[in-house]
Protein backbone atom coordinates (compact mmCIF):
# COMPACT_ATOMS: atom_id res chain seq x y z
CA UNK A 1 0.00 0.00 0.00
CA UNK A 2 1.67 3.66 -0.78
CA UNK A 3 1.80 5.91 1.92
CA UNK A 4 3.35 9.60 1.17
CA UNK A 5 6.26 9.02 0.07
CA UNK A 6 8.35 6.64 -2.10
CA UNK A 7 7.30 2.79 -1.40
CA UNK A 8 10.59 1.01 0.99
CA UNK A 9 11.07 -1.54 -2.09
CA UNK A 10 12.03 1.96 -4.26
CA UNK A 11 14.18 2.73 -1.44
CA UNK A 12 16.26 -0.44 -1.32
CA UNK A 13 16.26 -0.90 -5.37
CA UNK A 14 18.24 2.91 -5.19
CA UNK A 15 20.11 1.46 -2.01
CA UNK A 16 21.59 -1.64 -4.12
CA UNK A 17 22.68 1.02 -7.03
CA UNK A 18 24.38 2.82 -4.70
CA UNK A 19 25.89 -0.27 -2.14
CA UNK A 20 27.24 -2.06 -5.80
CA UNK A 21 29.54 1.15 -6.36
CA UNK A 22 30.61 0.58 -2.30
CA UNK A 23 31.09 -2.97 -1.16
CA UNK A 24 31.43 -5.13 -4.48
CA UNK A 25 34.56 -5.46 -6.61
CA UNK A 26 35.86 -4.61 -10.03
CA UNK A 27 33.90 -5.23 -12.85
CA UNK A 28 31.21 -2.90 -11.94
CA UNK A 29 27.80 -4.48 -13.85
CA UNK A 30 25.84 -0.89 -13.67
CA UNK A 31 26.80 2.55 -12.28
CA UNK A 32 24.68 4.84 -10.62
CA UNK A 33 26.46 7.91 -8.85
CA UNK A 34 22.87 9.38 -8.64
CA UNK A 35 21.49 6.49 -6.25
CA UNK A 36 23.23 7.61 -3.13
CA UNK A 37 23.14 11.64 -3.18
CA UNK A 38 19.37 10.65 -4.08
CA UNK A 39 18.11 9.15 -1.13
CA UNK A 40 19.45 11.96 0.81
CA UNK A 41 18.92 11.27 4.90
CA UNK A 42 18.11 7.84 4.48
CA UNK A 43 20.83 6.60 2.59
CA UNK A 44 23.29 5.22 5.58
CA UNK A 45 20.14 3.54 6.58
CA UNK A 46 19.49 1.18 3.80
CA UNK A 47 22.90 1.65 2.15
CA UNK A 48 24.32 0.42 5.38
CA UNK A 49 22.93 -2.60 6.14
CA UNK A 50 24.98 -3.68 2.58
CA UNK A 51 27.89 -2.16 4.02
CA UNK A 52 27.50 -4.34 7.42
CA UNK A 53 26.88 -7.44 5.70
CA UNK A 54 27.65 -7.33 2.19
CA UNK A 55 28.41 -11.20 1.89
CA UNK A 56 25.17 -11.89 2.90
CA UNK A 57 23.50 -14.07 0.40
CA UNK A 58 19.96 -12.18 0.52
CA UNK A 59 21.68 -8.42 0.35
CA UNK A 60 24.47 -10.23 -2.84
CA UNK A 61 21.07 -11.43 -4.52
CA UNK A 62 19.35 -8.20 -4.17
CA UNK A 63 21.93 -5.88 -5.67
CA UNK A 64 22.69 -8.70 -8.19
CA UNK A 65 19.02 -8.93 -9.18
CA UNK A 66 19.00 -4.60 -9.42
CA UNK A 67 21.93 -4.00 -11.21
CA UNK A 68 21.52 -6.90 -13.61
CA UNK A 69 17.88 -6.04 -14.55
CA UNK A 70 19.09 -2.28 -15.16
CA UNK A 71 22.48 -2.86 -17.28
CA UNK A 72 19.92 -5.78 -19.49
CA UNK A 73 17.51 -2.97 -20.20
CA UNK A 74 19.80 0.30 -20.26
CA UNK A 75 21.91 -2.03 -22.79
CA UNK A 76 18.89 -2.52 -24.99
CA UNK A 77 17.50 0.73 -24.64
CA UNK A 78 20.73 1.85 -26.40
CA UNK A 79 20.50 -0.41 -29.21
CA UNK A 80 16.75 1.02 -29.83
CA UNK A 81 18.13 4.21 -29.25
CA UNK A 82 20.44 3.68 -31.93
CA UNK A 83 17.43 2.69 -34.31
CA UNK A 84 16.27 5.69 -34.01
CA UNK A 85 13.68 5.68 -30.56
CA UNK A 86 13.64 8.92 -29.09
CA UNK A 87 10.35 7.45 -26.63
CA UNK A 88 11.47 5.74 -22.94
CA UNK A 89 8.40 5.04 -20.58
CA UNK A 90 10.00 3.64 -17.22
CA UNK A 91 6.58 2.40 -15.48
CA UNK A 92 7.18 2.27 -11.37
CA UNK A 93 9.85 4.23 -12.16
CA UNK A 94 10.34 4.55 -8.56
CA UNK A 95 13.72 6.47 -7.58
CA UNK A 96 15.17 5.59 -11.33
CA UNK A 97 18.23 7.97 -12.64
CA UNK A 98 18.07 6.85 -16.07
CA UNK A 99 17.23 10.55 -17.12
CA UNK A 100 19.55 12.34 -14.93
CA UNK A 101 22.30 10.20 -16.25
CA UNK A 102 22.04 10.48 -19.55
CA UNK A 103 21.99 14.07 -19.35
CA UNK A 104 24.96 14.21 -17.36
CA UNK A 105 26.35 11.92 -19.90
CA UNK A 106 25.23 13.93 -23.05
CA UNK A 107 24.68 10.20 -24.71
CA UNK A 108 21.55 8.86 -26.81
CA UNK A 109 20.64 12.31 -28.13
CA UNK A 110 17.15 14.15 -27.11
CA UNK A 111 15.24 10.80 -25.91
CA UNK A 112 12.10 11.97 -23.94
CA UNK A 113 12.13 9.90 -20.53
CA UNK A 114 8.29 9.55 -19.06
CA UNK A 115 8.11 8.28 -15.66
CA UNK A 116 5.39 6.56 -14.50
CA UNK A 117 4.66 6.25 -10.65
CA UNK A 118 2.68 6.93 -7.58
CA UNK A 119 2.08 10.39 -7.44
CA UNK A 120 3.72 10.53 -3.64
CA UNK A 121 6.38 8.70 -5.46
CA UNK A 122 7.08 11.08 -7.76
CA UNK A 123 6.50 14.47 -5.07
CA UNK A 124 9.27 12.96 -3.13
CA UNK A 125 11.63 12.82 -6.03
CA UNK A 126 11.50 15.68 -7.10
CA UNK A 127 12.22 17.42 -3.66
CA UNK A 128 15.25 14.88 -3.06
CA UNK A 129 16.28 15.79 -6.65
CA UNK A 130 16.27 19.50 -5.50
CA UNK A 131 17.59 18.58 -1.91
CA UNK A 132 20.65 16.48 -3.60
CA UNK A 133 21.64 19.67 -6.45
CA UNK A 134 20.66 17.43 -9.60
CA UNK A 135 18.79 19.47 -12.19
CA UNK A 136 16.00 17.60 -13.76
CA UNK A 137 16.45 17.14 -17.26
CA UNK A 138 14.33 18.78 -19.78
CA UNK A 139 13.34 16.06 -21.33
CA UNK A 140 11.27 13.99 -18.39
CA UNK A 141 8.25 14.13 -17.73
CA UNK A 142 6.51 12.36 -14.57
CA UNK A 143 3.21 10.82 -14.95
CA UNK A 144 1.47 9.97 -11.96
CA UNK A 145 -0.71 6.79 -12.23
CA UNK A 146 -1.71 4.11 -9.88
CA UNK A 147 -1.38 0.30 -11.71
CA UNK A 148 -3.23 -1.46 -9.08
CA UNK A 149 -6.41 1.04 -8.85
CA UNK A 150 -7.17 0.55 -12.61
CA UNK A 151 -5.55 3.45 -14.28
CA UNK A 152 -4.04 2.83 -17.26
CA UNK A 153 -0.71 4.15 -17.88
CA UNK A 154 -1.04 4.31 -21.84
CA UNK A 155 -3.99 7.20 -21.66
CA UNK A 156 -1.81 8.87 -18.84
CA UNK A 157 1.15 8.27 -21.33
CA UNK A 158 -0.80 9.86 -24.17
CA UNK A 159 -2.05 12.67 -22.09
CA UNK A 160 1.88 13.93 -21.07
CA UNK A 161 2.81 13.77 -24.85
CA UNK A 162 3.87 10.02 -25.71
CA UNK A 163 3.40 9.61 -29.22
CA UNK A 164 1.38 6.52 -30.17
CA UNK A 165 1.88 6.97 -33.68
CA UNK A 166 6.25 6.13 -33.13
CA UNK A 167 7.62 3.71 -31.81
CA UNK A 168 8.52 3.66 -27.56
CA UNK A 169 10.88 1.78 -25.52
CA UNK A 170 9.36 0.45 -22.34
CA UNK A 171 10.90 -0.77 -18.83
CA UNK A 172 8.96 -2.29 -15.93
CA UNK A 173 11.48 -3.77 -12.84
CA UNK A 174 10.35 -4.33 -9.95
CA UNK A 175 7.41 -3.93 -10.06
CA UNK A 176 4.71 -7.16 -11.48
CA UNK A 177 5.31 -8.75 -8.03
CA UNK A 178 3.68 -6.05 -6.43
CA UNK A 179 0.61 -6.46 -8.48
CA UNK A 180 -2.29 -8.39 -9.14
CA UNK A 181 -2.21 -10.46 -12.16
CA UNK A 182 -5.47 -8.46 -13.43
CA UNK A 183 -3.29 -5.36 -12.73
CA UNK A 184 -0.38 -7.02 -14.56
CA UNK A 185 -2.38 -7.86 -18.04
CA UNK A 186 -4.21 -5.07 -17.69
CA UNK A 187 -1.34 -3.18 -17.75
CA UNK A 188 -0.01 -5.00 -21.03
CA UNK A 189 -3.30 -4.63 -22.95
CA UNK A 190 -2.84 -1.05 -22.53
CA UNK A 191 1.08 -1.36 -23.53
CA UNK A 192 -0.65 -3.36 -26.88
CA UNK A 193 -1.22 0.20 -28.23
CA UNK A 194 2.05 1.13 -28.32
CA UNK A 195 3.59 1.78 -32.24
CA UNK A 196 4.50 -1.45 -34.02
CA UNK A 197 8.53 -1.65 -33.59
CA UNK A 198 8.00 -0.69 -29.78
CA UNK A 199 10.24 -2.74 -27.15
CA UNK A 200 9.43 -3.46 -23.79
CA UNK A 201 11.85 -5.04 -20.76
CA UNK A 202 10.40 -6.39 -17.82
CA UNK A 203 10.88 -8.83 -15.19
CA UNK A 204 8.75 -11.15 -13.22
CA UNK A 205 9.40 -13.96 -10.02
CA UNK A 206 9.11 -17.30 -10.84
CA UNK A 207 6.51 -19.37 -9.09
CA UNK A 208 7.40 -22.07 -6.10
CA UNK A 209 7.25 -24.93 -8.18
CA UNK A 210 10.41 -23.59 -10.38
CA UNK A 211 12.72 -22.15 -7.59
CA UNK A 212 16.46 -23.68 -7.23
CA UNK A 213 17.55 -23.88 -3.86
CA UNK A 214 18.82 -20.22 -3.41
CA UNK A 215 15.80 -18.76 -4.88
CA UNK A 216 13.61 -20.48 -2.51
CA UNK A 217 15.65 -19.31 0.13
CA UNK A 218 15.64 -15.94 -1.05
CA UNK A 219 12.24 -15.58 -0.93
CA UNK A 220 11.26 -17.37 2.34
CA UNK A 221 13.41 -14.85 3.21
CA UNK A 222 12.13 -11.30 1.80
CA UNK A 223 8.53 -12.61 1.57
CA UNK A 224 7.27 -12.29 5.00
CA UNK A 225 9.49 -8.69 5.53
CA UNK A 226 8.35 -7.12 2.22
CA UNK A 227 4.88 -8.07 3.61
CA UNK A 228 4.71 -6.88 6.83
CA UNK A 229 6.08 -3.77 5.20
CA UNK A 230 2.97 -3.44 3.29
CA UNK A 231 4.01 -4.97 0.43
CA UNK A 232 2.94 -8.45 -0.08
CA UNK A 233 4.46 -10.08 -3.50
CA UNK A 234 1.13 -11.51 -5.28
CA UNK A 235 2.06 -12.72 -8.81
CA UNK A 236 4.37 -15.16 -9.99
CA UNK A 237 4.71 -15.76 -13.30
CA UNK A 238 6.78 -18.62 -15.48
CA UNK A 239 8.42 -17.30 -18.03
CA UNK A 240 5.65 -19.11 -20.55
CA UNK A 241 3.03 -17.17 -18.45
CA UNK A 242 5.00 -14.18 -19.12
CA UNK A 243 5.24 -14.53 -22.98
CA UNK A 244 1.83 -16.34 -23.00
CA UNK A 245 0.48 -12.55 -21.50
CA UNK A 246 2.83 -10.50 -23.29
CA UNK A 247 2.01 -12.74 -26.85
CA UNK A 248 -1.91 -11.69 -25.71
CA UNK A 249 -0.92 -8.36 -26.39
CA UNK A 250 0.47 -8.36 -29.52
CA UNK A 251 4.69 -8.35 -28.73
CA UNK A 252 6.64 -11.36 -29.31
CA UNK A 253 9.40 -12.43 -27.27
CA UNK A 254 12.70 -12.13 -28.35
CA UNK A 255 14.79 -12.91 -25.21
CA UNK A 256 14.15 -14.30 -21.50
CA UNK A 257 17.08 -14.53 -19.03
CA UNK A 258 17.49 -16.16 -16.00
CA UNK A 259 19.23 -13.49 -13.72
CA UNK A 260 21.23 -15.75 -11.60
CA UNK A 261 24.49 -15.83 -13.23
CA UNK A 262 25.21 -12.48 -14.18
CA UNK A 263 27.43 -13.16 -17.15
CA UNK A 264 24.13 -15.11 -18.25
CA UNK A 265 23.46 -11.52 -19.21
CA UNK A 266 26.07 -8.98 -19.02
CA UNK A 267 28.86 -11.24 -21.59
CA UNK A 268 26.55 -10.46 -24.37
CA UNK A 269 26.73 -7.13 -24.15
CA UNK A 270 30.03 -5.18 -23.19
CA UNK A 271 31.57 -6.67 -19.95
CA UNK A 272 33.23 -9.57 -21.61
CA UNK A 273 34.60 -12.90 -19.29
CA UNK A 274 35.82 -11.11 -16.59
CA UNK A 275 32.07 -11.18 -15.07
CA UNK A 276 32.25 -15.28 -15.34
CA UNK A 277 34.84 -14.69 -12.67
CA UNK A 278 33.63 -12.10 -9.61
CA UNK A 279 36.04 -12.52 -6.31
CA UNK A 280 33.06 -10.81 -4.86
CA UNK A 281 29.69 -12.11 -3.34
CA UNK A 282 27.52 -10.67 -6.21
CA UNK A 283 25.69 -13.89 -7.06
CA UNK A 284 22.18 -13.90 -8.38
CA UNK A 285 19.29 -16.19 -6.62
CA UNK A 286 17.64 -17.10 -9.94
CA UNK A 287 14.14 -16.40 -8.34
CA UNK A 288 13.76 -13.60 -11.39
CA UNK A 289 13.55 -13.67 -15.16
CA UNK A 290 13.61 -10.71 -17.40
CA UNK A 291 12.29 -10.93 -20.60
CA UNK A 292 12.56 -8.94 -23.70
CA UNK A 293 9.71 -8.54 -26.48
CA UNK A 294 8.65 -6.27 -29.28
CA UNK A 295 5.31 -5.16 -30.37
CA UNK A 296 4.66 -7.18 -33.75
CA UNK A 297 3.90 -5.11 -36.55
Amino acid sequence: MQTEGPSRTALHAAAARAAHLIVDGEPVVFRDPFAYPLLGECAEQYVGLHREAAGHPVLAALRAAVVTRSRYTEDRLAAAVRQGVRQYVILGAGLDTYACRSAASGRDGPVKVFEVDHPDTQCWKREALARAGIPVPPLLTYVPADMEAGECPVDRLVAHGLDLARPAFASWLGVTVYLTREAVARTLAGLGRLAPGSEIVMDHLLPEALRGPRARAYAETLMPLVAEGGEPWLTFLSPREAADLLEEHGFEVVEQVVEQVIEQVAERDAAGAALRERTDALAGSGISVITHARRRA
